[in-house]
């Protein structure tokens, strides 16, 4: 049984070891051509709960969302407007190009009071289900509703 276990282990060794000179070479050809994200572009990881202020330095909202388009392009960015601790406040959709990076802090050129007379924006429409369930890990299709 003993012999059977350092079998398997030899030949796992083996295999990891015939394998190795091939990941290293791949992780070479990776490393030549690794990119690295510019001064002009912002993680989405970092962009959704950023805050959003005027040109007056003054916090207006955060980002709640980013909504896309079938093409994959940033259709909307969803702003969370006079909102306390998450109560009283509603989301309002601002066109991406609307919005400017100024020292790692995004700004916008309206005020809260204008932001706050936009009508709101729903992020989850009940009648045709978009928004409302999680994506599907393969297969469906954009604007397709998943049910669990």
């Amino acid at each position: 049984m003993m012999t059977k276990h350092l079998g398997a282990a030899v030949a796992f060794a083996a295999l990891m070891a015939a394998s190795l000179p091939a990941a290293m070479a791949a992780g070479d050809a990776k490393s030549a051509s690794a990119q690295t994200i510019r001064a002009d572009q912002i993680r989405s990881s970092k962009f959704v709960g950023s805050s959003v202020y005027d040109r007056d330095n003054q916090k207006i909202g955060s980002v709640q969302d980013i909504i896309l388009d079938r093409t994959g392009r940033v259709d909307s960015v969803i702003v969370d407007v006079g909102s306390y601790l998450g109560i009283g406040g509603k989301n309002v959709a601002v066109r991406f190009s609307d919005i400017k990076t100024d020292n790692n802090r995004l700004t916008l050129d309206r005020t809260k009071a204008q932001l706050q007379q936009t009508a709101s924006f729903q992020l989850e429409d009940r009648n045709t289900g978009a928004g409302e369930g999680p994506s599907p890990v393969t297969g469906g299709r954009a604007g397709t509703r998943v049910t669990q």
